[in-house]
């Protein structure tokens, strides 16, 4: 099933305005919430960090919604069996509507438990053995895990869905895209020019049918930041003010504190958000690009709208913009 997705920022809003907004979303015709996962935001500004499990609960019990963490990184806040036995529970009280978002992580949520932060490829190892580990407790089998990073006593989850639930992975990179299809049920990434899309999905597939995978048959997701407001010069300015990590385009995985991104901030113009943040007043501009992200084959689609306009935008969205998309699949 294709899905337009809302995406709930636990690093810009407060969990009870965010729960209010998916019930909102609900009803103006979004099908499914991405739940952020942060420890800090990423800038002081931005003003919060709630516990994204506390939140994804509240809307499985208060929503119809499909949802999930876009997303949990395992391995450092979280070890993989607590993730393992948290995903157990909400795919048992919501079966079929639960999805397992998981990622490498960025230092600046998962530093504040490590005293090291590790180098690229390890930190992909470790979200690969985190994986083995969450796949082996979903299955129901008692497991132990003696890996290189990630180590398990005897273990098994007791509370858990007939079904486990599917384990989507995010990357922006062509390794990890292909070892996402090979050992998982579908990819995560973000907005990007279409060569790199094409070039992720590519080695995306590739992975699936080396594991003997129909890539055809698995979902992509996608997260979108827009900017949207009653003028494109008001839409260019909260990106500025609200979301200014949006326009800073160059790895950030190893900043670990919201000061050093403020102070970072202060160099960030409008320019910087080009290709990274959609900027417009014009909701047919919203509905065509994101018609182009499912025209590339992505089946969800989740919208980030970085102002704090939230309530304005879903119903925006829910007149305009959902109406009148295409999926083809």
């Amino acid at each position: 099933m294709s899905r337009l997705g809302y995406a709930a920022m636990c690093e810009q809003f407060t969990p009870s305005d965010l729960l209010t907004w998916s019930q909102l979303a609900e009803r103006a015709g979004f099908s499914a919430v991405m739940v952020s996962d942060h420890f800090l935001p990423w800038t002081p500004e931005q003003g919060q960090s709630a516990f994204a499990w506390s939140l994804l609960g509240a809307i499985g019990a208060t929503t119809g919604l499909r949802f999930g963490p876009g997303v949990t990184a395992p391995g450092f806040r979280y070890h993989p069996a607590i993730i393992a036995q948290a995903a157990g529970t909400l795919g048992a009280m919501f079966p079929g509507r639960f999805w397992l978002g998981l990622g490498a992580g960025e230092a600046l949520n998962e530093h504040v438990v490590h005293k090291y932060w590790p180098e690229p490829p390890a930190r992909l190892r470790i979200l690969i053995e985190s994986i083995d580990v969450i796949k082996q407790l979903l299955s129901g089998k008692t497991t132990r895990y003696d890996g290189e990073f990630i180590k398990m006593e005897s273990a098994k989850l007791y509370t858990r869905p007939e079904q486990p639930p599917p384990i989507y992975v995010a990357t922006s990179g062509p390794v990890m895209s292909e070892r996402t299809g090979r050992h998982t049920d579908g990819i995560i990434t973000v907005g990007a020019a279409d060569e790199k899309i094409k070039m992720l999905m590519g080695r995306f597939e590739k992975g699936a049918r080396e594991a003997g995978k129909d890539p055809s048959r698995m979902p992509r997701l996608i997260q979108l930041h827009v900017s949207w407001a009653d003028s494109d010069e008001e839409a260019v300015a909260q990106a500025v003010r609200e979301w200014p990590n949006g326009g800073m385009n160059f790895p950030k995985q190893d900043i670990r504190n919201p000061e050093d991104f403020a102070a970072m901030a202060r160099l960030v113009r409008p320019e910087n958000f080009v290709g990274r943040v959609f900027m417009s007043a014009d909701l047919e501009q919203h509905r065509a690009h994101i018609q182009h992200y499912i025209d590339l084959g992505f089946t969800e689609v989740y919208v980030h709208n970085v102002g704090r306009n939230q309530e304005a935008f879903i119903r925006a969205y829910g007149e305009r913009v959902i109406p009148n998309l295409r999926w083809s699949f």
